[in-house]
């Protein structure tokens, strides 16, 4: 059952950033497609089954920035 969940990420200032979280997150299993908007720092994640959201919290830990809210 495909899901699609969004995030608000903290510390994105640049392209680089949105690459940064994207990459990562793109890695998590289960994730099929990630949008990560600069702008509004939404972080959207579609799956083809629900993923854990402390797994995608710690990729974007990884790639040095910060989930702040589901």
């Amino acid at each position: 059952m495909p899901t699609t969940t969004t995030y608000s990420v903290t510390g994105m200032t640049c392209a680089h950033c949105v690459a940064a979280v994207g990459d990562e997150v793109a890695d998590v299993d289960g994730v099929t497609a990630v949008d990560v908007d600069l702008t509004s720092g939404t972080l959207t994640v579609e799956s083809d089954r629900p993923v854990d959201p402390a797994a995608v919290a710690a990729a974007v830990e990884e790639a040095g920035y910060q989930v702040t809210a589901p």
